[in-house]
């Protein structure tokens, strides 16, 4: 009997190790580069997945300026010149999906480059949830000489945002914005400045309901400002042209109604006989 409970409780290990190894290569998540989509050769789309299903997509273009140091004519003052380039499309993807946080991170040539995007849900006031970017990271090697032509002291930097909250979108809903959205991270190479910017963006980092398909879009408010100057002047012109309409109604049945009344004479001498 001893023995026999000694068996069945060692068996009962193992099979929980196993289920516990099938949990870890189920919950194994997968970076999807879905570029080849988009017809905008600037918009890059990615996707890490989760057990088979889309837990994050992101769709954007994003434009990178990064300065960097040049040695003078004289070769001894620094010069500070300034690398611009885009997010390729043939990236490399990683990322992790909870249910409080989420990241992707997007690497190219060698990892010389690994943009980090970090997002986060909360709850705000009247219990109203939301998530948004908390964090962004820009990894650069100024030695990759495509974009950085004769760097100074090359080497591998860091750029950072801090107490980010940026693209704060209700829950349950992807974010919509073809306006120019600009970061401003801080570098590890002095402190310089590098900017971030992404436009035709659709994020969702959380509650994606169907597989590689966005949730209901909430449109940023410069979108909603742009289109309301668009349409404002049609609503004006509208309203004008109404007002007139009304006004030049109201003077034809004026017209008509003074049309049919008598009308007394003008010379006074015709009101003798009267």
């Amino acid at each position: 009997m001893g023995r026999l409970g000694f068996s069945t409780t060692e068996s009962a290990r193992l099979l929980l190790c196993a289920v516990l190894a099938l949990s870890v290569v189920l919950a194994e998540q997968e970076g999807e580069n879905l570029s080849g989509l988009s017809t905008n050769p600037d918009k890059a789309i990615f996707a890490v997945r989760e057990n088979g299903t889309t837990c994050l997509m992101v769709e954007f273009a994003v434009k990178f300026l990064v300065p960097y140091d040049v040695l003078a004519l004289n070769g001894i003052d620094l010069i500070t010149e300034q690398a611009s380039f885009m997010l390729p499309r043939n990236a490399e993807i990683e990322g992790k999906c909870a249910s409080t946080e989420s990241e992707i991170h997007i690497s190219w040539k060698n990892k010389a480059y690994t943009l980090r995007i970090y997002f986060s849900k909360e709850f705000r006031e009247k219990s109203v949830e939301v998530w948004k970017i908390s964090k962004v990271q820009f990894v650069y090697d100024t030695s990759e000489t495509s974009h950085f032509i004769n760097a100074y002291n090359p080497g591998k930097h860091t750029a950072s945002t801090h107490r980010l909250s940026a693209l704060v979108t209700p829950g349950g809903r992807s974010y919509v914005c073809t306006a120019q959205q600009t970061l401003t991270l801080i570098s590890s190479d002095h402190q310089k400045g590098v900017t971030v910017s992404m436009y035709d963006i659709q994020i969702q980092p959380f509650d994606i309901a169907s597989d590689f398909m966005f949730s209901e879009p909430y449109k940023c408010i410069t979108d909603q400002r742009e289109r309301l100057e668009e349409t404002l002047p049609l609503i004006l012109g509208f309203i004008l042209g109404l007002i007139i309409v009304i006004t030049l109604t109201i003077y034809h049945f004026h017209l008509k109604l003074t049309a049919s009344q008598p009308q007394l004479p003008r010379d006074r001498s015709m009101y003798k006989n009267m």
